[in-house]
């Protein structure tokens, strides 16, 4: 089994789901986060003010699949790639036990 943890621009989200395999995916796990990294930050302007956001808003997908299906939902991962920075990142870790509780 393998978990992709995967940082996405939140508007790419449904056009990620919608393209995850419906066999062989375990579970997915959506959180609201914000992240920094090479895309900086931005101005956001409020009452005529401008004001520099650090963090930027992300979705965090936690994706459990089987090895068989890896290659599909990396591939529904690309669905989020624009070819802008802060796309996000994909990282793909083994699991080697799991337990229901």
């Amino acid at each position: 089994m393998k978990k992709l943890i995967a940082y996405l621009k939140p508007f790419k989200l449904e056009s990620v789901l919608e393209r995850l395999p419906t066999e062989g995916v375990v579970e997915v796990d959506i959180s609201e986060v914000r992240g920094y990294g090479r895309q900086k930050g931005h101005l956001e302007l409020y009452k005529d003010h401008e004001y520099e956001l650090t963090f930027l808003p992300k979705a965090k997908l936690e994706i459990y699949c089987e090895d068989g299906v890896l290659a599909k939902v990396e591939e529904a991962l690309l669905a989020a790639r624009t070819g802008r920075i802060g796309d996000g990142k994909v990282l793909v870790l083994d699991v080697e036990q799991s337990a229901e509780l």
